[in-house]
C-alpha cells in the first residue's frame, strides 16, 4: 500500500512539473519614481511615479526552476529646477533589458510566490543644459513577486524589481509591475 500511495504521489508530480514546464510571454505595466537629486539645484519639480510599459518572456525548466529575459522601457520624465537664481527645465529618458534566473514556489494549484536574480542593463538619458549626461551600466537585477493562475495558460502577475543602485536622475531602481503572462 505504501508503494502505490508513493507511486501515486511521485506521478502527480512529475505531471503538475510536465504542465508547469515550457516557454511563456508577458506584459506588464511597471511603475517607478521618476525624482532627481541634482547638486546645486532646489526647487526640483519632477514628473514622481510614472507608469511605463515592459515585456517578458521565459522559459519554466520545471515547476521550481526558470530563466526569464525583459524590457523595461521607463517613458521620457520632465523636471524643473532652479540653479544660481535661474529657472530651468530639463528631462530623462531610460530602459532596461535583463535576464535573471528564477525559482518560483507553488502555494496551491492557482498561487505562487518567486523570486528572480540576474543583470540588467540600464540605460539613461539626461537632456538639461547644465546637467546633461547619458550612461548605460550593467547591474544587478533581482526581484520577487507573486501570481494567479487563471487557468494552465493564463496567469496574472504583482512583483517588486529592483535595477541596480540609487540614481541622481531618471527612474528609481525600485518598480512596482503588474503584468498578465502566457504560457505556450
Amino acid at each position: 500500500m505504501k508503494k502505490l500511495i508513493f507511486a501515486l504521489i511521485a506521478a502527480a508530480t512529475a505531471m503538475g512539473s510536465a504542465q508547469a514546464a515550457g516557454p511563456y510571454v508577458g506584459v506588464g505595466v511597471a511603475s517607478a519614481d521618476h525624482s532627481y537629486s541634482l547638486p546645486g539645484a532646489t526647487n526640483v519639480n519632477s514628473d514622481g511615479w510614472k507608469a511605463s510599459g515592459k515585456i517578458f518572456g521565459g522559459y519554466d525548466i520545471d515547476q521550481t526552476w526558470g530563466v526569464e529575459a525583459g524590457y523595461t522601457d521607463f517613458r521620457k520624465s520632465d523636471y524643473s529646477r532652479t540653479v544660481a537664481g535661474v529657472n530651468g527645465t530639463g528631462n530623462s529618458d531610460g530602459h532596461s533589458f535583463y535576464v535573471a534566473g528564477k525559482a518560483t514556489a507553488p502555494i496551491s494549484d492557482q498561487f505562487a510566490i518567486y523570486g528572480k536574480l540576474g543583470a540588467a542593463n540600464n540605460k539613461r538619458t539626461l537632456s538639461d543644459p547644465v546637467y546633461g549626461r547619458s550612461d548605460s551600466k550593467t547591474e544587478l537585477y533581482a526581484g520577487v513577486g507573486a501570481q494567479y493562475n487563471l487557468n494552465q495558460k493564463v496567469a496574472l502577475t504583482l512583483e517588486y524589481e529592483r535595477y541596480g543602485k540609487k540614481k541622481d536622475f531618471g527612474p528609481k531602481p525600485d518598480v512596482i509591475t503588474a503584468g498578465v503572462k502566457y504560457a505556450f
